[in-house]
């Protein structure tokens, strides 16, 4: 009996080894693109007022919890008895990201508004439907984000027995979350521990420096992170189609694979882009009728 107990025992450290081996790998193998969910997520959960942060980035938080407990399933079981879906979802995936990048340097370059009207519109916009609707974008973001990121784990232990298959996967999926978001939190509130160390130290000496040092830089870290947000975007995109099309994945061999992958992400989204703006007037057009 007692050796049925410890062999029980064997079995589930050898399992746990097993994971944790494969875990490893396949954290490595998505470490580019959690770098990349990083980028995007911490620019979309900045730009709200210093009491809305947290409660936003938590909604944002579950919101890609839900994600990864809808796609790890689906992904094992569409891996299992249609893999070919995984890689269409992935395609329209990749559209959707493309559209998101190219729509920003858009709208950076030939739709800003002047400040005077930035105030005016900010006025008449409900705040909390501001705060929704990015919330909302942020999500949506993050399960096509999470899709390649499951998809990338799925990929390191194919050969691997099922159980090994839906842990691994399942802590990558966990790890991704808890890391990116716990990160994002960090910076969020760089601002708010910059005032902190600033009134602590009277205004005085190196905790006051630092403190300065934080507040100041909260938003050149904003700013840089739109730039990396979006450039990640369209990179991702492009990575998605220059992987997964035979014929891109070959195409200038003698090119460095991230200007490939950042110009099929460019020529995607600029052709997503009219594509959708043509729907969007159509719907207008509808909801008028």
């Amino acid at each position: 009996m007692a050796s049925g107990f410890f062999a029980v025992l064997d079995d589930i450290a050898a399992l746990m080894d097993d994971i944790a081996v494969t875990s490893k790998i396949a954290t490595r193998k998505t470490a580019g693109i959690l770098g990349d969910d990083l980028a995007v997520n911490a620019e979309k959960a900045t730009g709200f007022l210093a009491s809305r942060e947290l409660p936003v980035l938590w909604a944002i938080t579950k919101g890609s919890f839900l994600n990864k407990v809808i796609i790890v399933p689906i992904a094992l079981l569409l891996n299992a008895f249609f893999p070919i879906a995984i890689i269409l979802i992935l395609m329209l995936g990749g559209a959707y990201l493309a559209y998101e990048g190219v729509e920003k340097i858009i709208e950076y370059l030939f739709h800003r508004h002047k400040t005077g009207h930035e105030v005016i519109e900010e006025t008449q916009e409900n705040p909390a439907d501001v705060e929704k609707a990015k919330v909302r974008s942020a999500i949506t973001t993050d399960f096509i984000l999470s899709i390649e990121i499951v998809i990338i784990a799925l990929g390191t232990v194919l050969g691997e027995p099922t159980t090994i298959q839906i842990l691994t996967v399942s802590v990558v999926a966990i790890i991704a979350t808890v890391g990116v978001y716990g990160i994002v939190a960090l910076i969020v509130r760089m601002d708010d521990a910059g005032y902190k160390l600033i009134k602590r130290s009277g205004e005085k000496g190196f905790l006051n420096m630092v403190g300065n040092v934080l507040v100041k830089g909260l938003p050149l870290v904003i700013k840089f992170l739109a730039v990396v947000g979006t450039i990640a975007l369209i990179l991702v995109a492009g990575g998605i189609f220059v992987h997964n099309i035979e014929y891109l994945h070959h195409i200038l061999p003698t090119w460095p694979s991230i200007i490939k992958e950042f110009l099929a992400g460019l020529i995607v989204g600029l052709i997503t882009v009219p594509v959708a703006m043509a729907g969007k007037a159509l719907v207008k057009q509808f909801k008028r009728k």
